[in-house]
């Protein structure tokens, strides 16, 4: 017993001297992680933060490199509300946005039920074709959407803005998988009560597919709500335009006013901000989801 003892002391020293090894290198590791992120962090923070310091500094200086203005005023505030009918764009914005989304989604959930509950000729080559109209660039469809909007008599009109995004192949695609990873029995047993596939679809696969489906609507709304391209090319009068249009219009050929921009920036940031603070954990597990980092 004696000897036993003798022998297992070294052990027990060596392995406490393992962990304690193992534990500091976890330490170490750790703080680099954290040190790593801190920078990412004011890296990505300190753009929004520049933005804010910026419409409240005077023009004259507004080029200064100080981390807080020396005369902070809301100047840039009162200009740009004065020169732009900014709340009104902000409301077309949020109409937008919003409209898509709901769209989206219910021609998301249409289809995405379709492709997960019935198999139809050239079922699976149509949905890879729908998933492939996702990586076709703005640029292939903007003339033809151009064109039949004009034909459509719809130009510089909120319906105009809206029409090209009915349908979305990212809505689809993320849709059909999640539905196709959900338990049959439940549908079937829902069949055998009596209810039909629309019932269904609304009263057991929907709601049973809420973080999925508030996954996709905050990437949907952040998406259009950051949309320039097409608002620009549609756009003749700022009353029928969006906030992105806005803060555009104080780029001159007499040379741009940064500070009213940088406050009509701010306060178009201001939704989106707010939104990602009520539903971050939300926004986070979309982008997961979607593989978009």
């Amino acid at each position: 017993m004696t000897i036993d003892a003798a022998g297992a002391l070294p052990i027990r020293e060596a392995a406490g001297a393992r962990r304690r090894r193992v534990r500091s290198r976890t330490s170490v590791n750790d703080s680099l992680g954290h040190l790593v992120l801190i920078g990412l962090s004011i890296v990505c923070l300190f753009p929004v933060y520049w933005m804010i310091v910026s419409s409240l500094r005077p023009a004259n200086e507004i080029f200064e490199t100080r981390l807080w203005p020396t005369s902070a005023s809301l100047a840039n505030y009162a200009t740009a509300l004065n020169s732009i009918p900014i709340w009104r764009m902000l409301l077309n914005t949020l109409f937008v946005s919003s409209v898509v989304t709901i769209i989206q989604l219910f021609t998301g959930l249409l289809a995405a039920y379709g492709f997960a509950r019935w198999r139809f000729p050239f079922s699976r080559l149509f949905l890879p074709l729908i998933a492939l109209t996702w990586l076709a660039p703005f640029q292939v469809v903007m003339i033809p959407n151009y064109l039949l909007v004009a034909q459509l008599d719809l130009l510089d009109s909120i319906t105009a803005l809206i029409l090209p995004h009915f349908a979305s192949a990212l809505c689809v695609v993320l849709l059909t998988q999640a539905m196709r990873s959900f338990p049959k029995e439940i549908i079937e047993a829902a069949r055998m009560d009596g209810a039909r596939s629309w019932r269904i679809l609304w009263q057991v696969v929907a709601p049973n597919l809420r973080g999925s489906i508030a996954s996709l609507a905050i990437l949907i709304f952040i998406s259009t709500w950051n949309e320039y391209f097409w608002p620009l090319l549609l756009s003749r009068t700022p009353e029928n335009s969006v906030i992105q249009i806005g803060i555009q219009m104080f780029m001159t050929q007499e040379g741009t006013l940064w500070g009213p921009l940088m406050a009509a920036s701010t306060m178009a940031s201001l939704p989106i901000l707010a939104l990602y603070v009520v539903l971050q954990r939300q926004v986070i597990q979309s982008f997961m989801k979607s593989g978009l980092r």
